[in-house]
Formats: structure tokens, sequence, C-alpha cells
């Protein structure tokens, strides 16, 4: 149609013809001069991709337009069908697959609550010639005094588009037939996303009606207020004519078997769901129908600041056949209170209810909450351990549940050793014979454990990870005093590099390694990853390795969260957070030390061993990069190596725990050595260790996440010799799979 896309509708009213074409519609397609018997547009609106002309009309029928090649276009208009809904309080919305029943029950909902007496329903599943939908839903409201109007929209398999069909029935008590039908314009075809489709029901059906709300057929208005008006009385008296509608998405906990959802099953919402749906009311004249309807808004027209209204969207209706666990994550579904009573009030129905959790019971204050566990993984540690746990022991920690697989260094011996002795439990890790990897296979089972079961807090970290307490004495009773009722806090990594440190040494690692990522990094995303200190109060149902996971939903209030610098915690973290943002990160009272790849000699063990929860994934320089922060120094930790000191002389003075360290220690020096002496590590080694690698490990905060995600490898070969500036940026495209 030389340069119009689809025919969607043409409607004459007042005098006009309004013709709407599809998506890539073009305004120039019009002649400028008229040919003899042609109308010429007098407006060409483009709205959303599609187009609206306008021309002048003598009445419905025959319309022949003028084409900038010279052709014409005809177009058969019919006239507007605004008398139906005329005066009326209508809802203006889709149907999809919803039963007869359920838009029924919603529609009679509003009319009962809000005044609704009129709804115009796009139906895009109609289901051909035996389709009965418009017949069932008329019986449904026989006794309501709604009148509604039902346009038949396909979604056929190749292109979706409105179909000729529309169907009208009156309330009982209007003048006319009981039913009747109208035909469309035949095609009247719209694909969903076409921006003139609610400019095609204005114009057609709704510019006569006293006011309009845009609500799909699983909407339900809000109940309102005791002495407030209904929302479409609050709209008529709109200063502009038109209010904002905010949504709420509502669930069921669960539909009996074999029944249809029905709004009052939906008694449930998301504590933590942020995103409402935006939709619109207005008065169609007193707005000025001139103004464009829009998906979210009336174009040039501002919503009343004050006029409000609130909508629920039952999940469970828009999307039939799916249990609440696929709508929404369980752990985030709370009952609310409102939706209940709205439930077994006004729809009598009775919802199956979600279960009733209690919190363990505990002392009220962090600090009186009782012993302190670690739970960890580990292979092939043995030099580190003590170092580990002698510092955990001098700021607190009394308990430690180790478990271990594959060791080949002596970390199992000194750590069965060191559980005779009082000092740890050792585990052998189950993970084989589970479909888990190792640390997750160690978590389930450290929940049946008594050390676990018993504790009054618990974290999971790892042998490379050292709580680092800011406030008061450096001890954990500092830090739990501090937080007071509170029941979770979150240690942010720190990322602490090898301080440009090749050889291993037997020293503390706390001691040798001071440089480290600044305070605030946002790249790479594992720089702001955390561990977490949980109060063994069972708000949740098992172990993660960052925070504890399966939130009780209905116990979310009684998280009482909080992040490094002793600030509240959003609930949008309460269920699945593993990293801190720019909002949440906090170093103020505690950080996690994060020395993950230790000295140069160190790394070659770390990259020949694996890794205890990736296992297969290379540690290659792509890890060593990420991991490897040199940038800033901090010394925070160095005030307890006096304590830790004394703990670890104590620890040693006992010879076999002396003697299992050295063994440690020895096989880990000659674990290098056996490395050193393949051309493969020797090349690693040197690249490590290298100029190029040295200055990356301090210039991370000039890459984008891709260098990350990719490796070094896409950086240009010279960009440690130059001398960038403070605001340089360098990053790649990349499409491969980033890790945490």
């Amino acid at each position: 149609m030389n340069g119009l896309g689809d025919g969607l509708d043409a409607v004459v009213s007042d005098g006009k013809l309004r013709a709407f074409f599809g998506q890539g519609s073009q305004a120039t397609a019009f002649a400028p001069d008229g040919a003899p018997g042609c109308a010429l547009p007098l407006e060409l609106r483009q709205i959303s991709g599609s187009l609206m002309v306008v021309a002048e009309s003598s009445g419905p029928g025959l319309h022949r337009l003028a084409l900038a090649d010279g052709s014409t276009l005809d177009l058969q208009a019919t006239c507007d069908e605004t008398d139906l809904l005329a005066g009326l309080n209508v809802s203006m919305g889709f149907r999809l697959e919803e039963s007869a029943e359920q838009v029924a029950e919603g529609l009679i909902h509003n009319a009962r609550v809000h005044g609704l007496d009129g709804a115009l329903i796009f139906n895009r599943v109609p289901g051909g010639p035996e389709d009965r939908f418009a017949e069932d839903l008329a019986a449904a409201l026989n006794r309501h005094n709604i009148t509604v109007v039902v346009l038949d929209c396909p979604l056929p398999l190749g292109k979706p588009g409105l179909g000729p069909e529309s169907h009208v029935f009156l309330a009982p008590d209007a003048p006319g037939k009981d039913r009747m039908e109208h035909p469309a314009p035949d095609p009247w075809r719209s694909p969903l996303g076409e921006g003139l489709i609610l400019e095609i029901a204005k114009w057609r059906f709704l510019a006569k009606a006293r006011a309009v709300l845009l609500l799909d057929v699983t909407d339900i208005l809000a109940p309102r207020q005791a002495d407030a008006p209904g929302v479409f009385d609050m709209l008529a008296t709109a200063p502009g004519g038109v209010i904002l509608l905010v949504g709420h998405r509502i669930y069921p906990w669960r539909v009996r078997p074999g029944r249809e959802a029905r709004f009052g099953d939906h008694i449930c919402r998301q504590f933590d769901g942020r995103r409402g749906i935006a939709r619109w009311g207005v008065v169609p004249r007193k707005a000025g129908l001139e103004n464009s309807w829009r998906l979210i808004r009336v174009s040039y027209a501002k919503p009343d600041e004050e006029g409000v209204a609130h909508f629920y969207r039952a999940m469970a209706i828009k999307v039939p056949g799916r249990a609440s666990g696929e709508l929404a994550p369980k752990s985030s579904l709370i009952e609310d209170e409102a939706l209940i009573a709205l439930a077994t009030g006004p729809f009598g129905h009775r919802p199956i209810r979600a279960p009733v959790s209690k919190p363990r019971t505990a002392p009220g204050l962090a600090v009186e909450a009782g012993r302190t566990a670690i739970v960890t993984t580990m292979k092939n540690e043995g030099p580190f351990i003590l170092e580990w746990i002698a510092y955990h022991r001098a700021i607190g920690v009394d308990d430690f549940l180790i478990y271990t697989n594959d060791c080949t260094d002596g970390t199992d011996t000194m750590l069965q050793m060191l559980e005779r002795k009082g000092i740890c439990q050792w585990r052998e890790n189950p993970f084989r014979q589970t479909d888990l990897k190792p640390q997750h296979a160690a978590l389930q089972a450290a929940e049946k454990e008594p050390v676990m079961q018993n504790c009054g807090w618990g974290i999971c970290m790892d042998v490379d990870e050292f709580i680092d307490i800011k406030i008061g004495d450096g001890t954990l009773r500092a830090l739990y005093t501090a937080m007071g009722e509170a029941n979770m806090i979150s240690l942010t990594w720190r990322l602490f590099g090898n301080s440009d440190i090749h050889a291993y040494e037997d020293r503390f690692l706390i001691d040798q390694f001071t440089r480290c990522a600044p305070e605030l990094i946002r790249k790479p995303h594992q720089a702001w990853g955390f561990k977490t200190l949980f109060r063994n109060i069972e708000l949740y149902k098992k172990y993660g390795v960052h925070r504890p996971k399966g939130l009780k939903p209905d116990l979310w209030s009684e998280v009482r969260w909080l992040n490094g610098s002793g600030r509240p915690m959003p609930k949008e973290a309460y269920r699945n957070a593993w990293r801190s943002t720019t909002d949440t990160y906090g170093y103020d009272w505690v950080q996690l030390n994060h020395y993950a790849v230790r000295s140069a000699e160190s790394f070659l063990v770390k990259r020949d061993r694996g890794r205890v929860n990736h296992v297969d994934r290379d540690q290659g320089l792509n890890y060593w990069f990420r991991m490897n922060h040199n940038i800033d120094e901090d010394r925070s930790i160095q005030r307890m190596i006096p304590a830790a000191q004394a703990e670890f002389d104590r620890l040693m003075a006992d010879p076999e725990i002396r003697a299992a360290h050295e063994h440690s220690v020895a096989c880990h020096r000659a674990k290098i050595a056996e490395l050193m002496q393949t051309p493969n590590y020797q090349a690693f080694y040197a690249e490590l260790t290298g100029a190029r690698m040295e200055k990356l490990c301090r210039l991370q905060h000039h890459f984008g996440s891709n260098v990350f995600a990719a490796g070094p490898g896409v950086i240009p070969a010279d960009l440690h010799e130059r001398d960038l500036p403070a605001d340089y940026f360098f990053t790649v495209e990349f499409h491969g799979e980033a890790e945490h």
C-alpha cells in the first residue's frame, strides 16, 4: 500500500473519518493534492510506530484516499458505536485463556465495589466458530447490570490480529435486545503490540463513556475505604480527567487440585516485590479525545496528583496451569490480611492458607546468642590451617566443622589430630555419594551436625578468608554488642592480592599480604561478594555458600540483617543476594579479607589442586587477574596479630601439632618444586610474576566487566607500559559465561 502498513480499521464519527494503519506506515504516503473524488487527510499522526489518518467524511461507507504515487486507496468505514457504552463506567482490557466464570467474577467485584457498569474486552484467543466465551459471559452476568462488548481478536500461529467479530450484550434492564451481534470491519487486524489498538477502541466505542479504566480481565480494583468514593467517581472529579492506576501482583499459596483458579485463591503477595504495574483511568472528553491512549499513559495529560487508585492482578488466572512457585519464588510469598479478608468476605472463598513458621527461641541480644561456629571445606590447605584457626579462635570463634576431600599434603591427618585434641571437628566430604559439588554437599551434611544445630551464630567461609572486625577490641563480642538485636550481618569481601610476593614463606598471610582492592569497587562482580554471620534461629531452611537460603517467607519481618557498616540491608536482599552493591556495601564495622591468590608460588599449587565448588573450571591467568588486586593497602587486621600469634604459638607448642604443620609445609614446598620442573608451569609462573601482570593487577579499576570475564589476553599488550589518565576505561564485547 505504498508505504502504509496493514489497514487496521476505519471509523467515522463527528463528521470525520479516522483510518488506522499498522507498524511501519509512512505519513508521506498521501498526495499533497487530491484527485477528483478523493479525500485529503486533515491530520497524520504517528502513534507508537503506527499511523492514524484523519479526513473529512460525510458518513460511513466507501472512502477513497489519494496516495503520493498517484494511486488511490479505498477504505470501507463503519460508523462509530459509542452509544453502546455511552455514560457508563467502563473497564477495557484483554482476555487470553481466562474462562467466562473468571472474567465475570472480576467484573462483578468491580461493579459492586466501584460502580462499574460496562466493559470492553479484546478476546485474544477465541476458539473459532464453536467458541462460546461471549455467550457464557453473558449468562454469568445475567443478573448484573453490566453492558459488555467482546471483540474477537485472534492470535493465530502466523500473524496475530483482530478478527471480524464483535459481540455486544446489554444489561438485563437496558433498552433493546438482550443480546446483539455487530459485525466489525473485516479485516480488523492488529498485533497485540500495535499502539493504535487503544485509539481504535476510543474512537469506535469509548468516546462517550463516563469514565474508562485500562484493566485486564485478571485485574480487580482494591476495595475502597469506608466513605471514600469509588474509583470511577474519583476519576470523574479529577481536574484533568486522568488518574494513575497502580497494580500489584497477587498469588495463591496453592490452588486445590482439579479446580480452576479464582480471585479468592489469591491471598499472597511478594514481600520484596517492588515492581508495580502502571495503568490509567480517563474521562474521555474531559481529558481531550485528541490525546492518544497508550498502554501506560494518556499522552499530554497529567494524572491527578492525589487521585491514585490501586488494583490487584491475579497471577494464577493470568498464567493458568502453573503452580505458585512457578509464578513467583515461594520464599517470597506471604499472606496479606487485606487479601484474606477479600477472599473470605466478598468472594466467599475458602483459600488454601500458607504454612505458619516459628523462629527458634533465642536471647534477644546478638551478644547473648551463644557459641559461634564456622563450617568450611578444604583440599590441600595444610600449611594455612593453623594460622586460620588461631586467628579466628583469637577473635572469639568457638567451633570449626571442617570437610575435606582428596588431600595429599597431610590436611586430613592434621585435622583428625586436631579433632582428637578438641580444636575442631573433621568430616570426610560426602559429595561422591550425592550429585552435589563438594562445597554444597558439605553444607547439606553440616545441617545435621550437632555443632551447627546447637550454635548461636554460624557462618560458611573458607580457609583463605579472615573476619576483620574494625570496632571495639576487634573481637566477635565487640561486633555482636554493636549489632544489638540484629540476627545477620554481611561481611563483604576485600580482595587481597599477592603484594608482588613471589615465593612461598611459612609466615602469617595477614602479615605478608597488605595490598588489596579499594573499598569502592564495582568490578569484577566477585569483588563485592559477601559471607554472612547468621543467628541460628531457623529463619531460613538451609545453609548457603554466601548466606542462609530458603527464607521462610512468613518470617521475613523477623530478619534483621546489617551490612558491614551496621546499616540495615534492604528486604530485596533477603532471599538470594550473594554480593554487595553500591547501596549495601560497607566496611566500617567488619569486612572479610579474602586472600584468594596468596604468593605466586602458592597459587601454582592452588591451580593444580582445582576448586572446591566450581570443580570444572581452571584457576588460571583469568582467575589471577580477577582476584589479585594490589591497588590499595589495608593493615587493619594486623592489630590482631599479637593475639593470633599467641594462640598459634600455644597450638604449636604441642609436638604433634607442630609436626603435622611442618609436614604440610614440606609437602607444599615439594609440590611447588615439582610443578616448577614442568615447562607449562614455568611459563605460567613467569607470566604471573612478569612486569605486565604485576602492573595490570594495579589497574583493574580501568577495565569493564567483560574484560574480567574474557581475561587479560584481550587487553592491549602494551597497556601496562602506558601512562594512563585517571578516567581511562577499556572494555570489550564478550559472549562467554562469567562465573562467581
